[in-house]
């Protein structure tokens, strides 16, 4: 079926000036993106899990320093900011280093705001890791990330078509396997569901020409 035979009400528009996010669309989902990582990751903080990608490694290197969450997720992420930049772009860079320093900010809000206590731990590690997972999903409509393998499962994709969420699954299971060294194995090994609930949020949604809208 031809794209002139389909009904009017069901033809699909591709052109860019009727598909394209507006700026206003771009600000709200990169704050609710953010706001949700951010949240996520306060609850896997909170029952001491980790998770996938340079933010598992921040939650890792938390728990073994008495460095601030929010400095070690931006120190961390830094140098991926850089190869956004090689690799992705000026806005795609200015808008993952906006995000990377919200959800820094954010971190450190939702420590004095929103302290949570003895969270029980498949709930909060589950809970967590599907929050994070949609964050990430929103920042990727909106062109953006939080750095860190999320960059690099992007270009992965975007040279060869294989799924993001794959590339940072096979990443996220050595920084899972490396937190036996710190964490109590039964962490580990319900942070490592975890980082695979929240790798199939992305592997499973985020796919290229699924959606219309840029």
């Amino acid at each position: 079926m031809t794209a002139s035979s389909v009904p009017p009400q069901k033809q699909v528009v591709f052109e860019w000036e009727q598909t394209r996010h507006s700026v206003a669309e771009d600000v709200l989902g990169i704050v609710t993106g953010t706001f949700v990582v951010a949240l996520g990751l306060h609850l896997l903080k909170a029952v001491g899990a980790v998770t996938g990608g340079t933010a598992g490694l921040a939650l890792l290197i938390d728990q073994s320093s008495e460095i601030p969450f929010w400095l070690i997720f931006t120190l961390v992420n830094a140098p991926f900011v850089v190869l956004a930049l090689w690799k992705k772009g000026v806005r795609f860079t200015v808008l993952t280093a906006i995000c990377v320093g919200a959800v820094a900010a954010l971190s450190a809000v939702n420590v004095g705001w929103m302290p949570v206590s003895a969270p029980q731990p498949v709930y909060a590690v589950l809970g967590g890791n599907l929050l994070v997972g949609v964050g990430l999903l929103i920042l990727f409509r909106h062109g953006a990330s939080v750095g860190g393998v999320n960059i690099v499962a992007i270009l992965v994709q975007d040279r060869t078509g294989f799924r993001a969420g794959w590339t940072q699954m096979i990443v996220d299971v050595l920084i899972v396997v490396a937190s036996f060294l710190v964490v109590d194995w039964r962490m580990v090994v319900l942070s490592a569901v975890g980082a695979v609930v929240l790798n199939l949020v992305l592997a499973l949604n985020h796919r290229p020409g699924r959606y219309i809208g840029h």
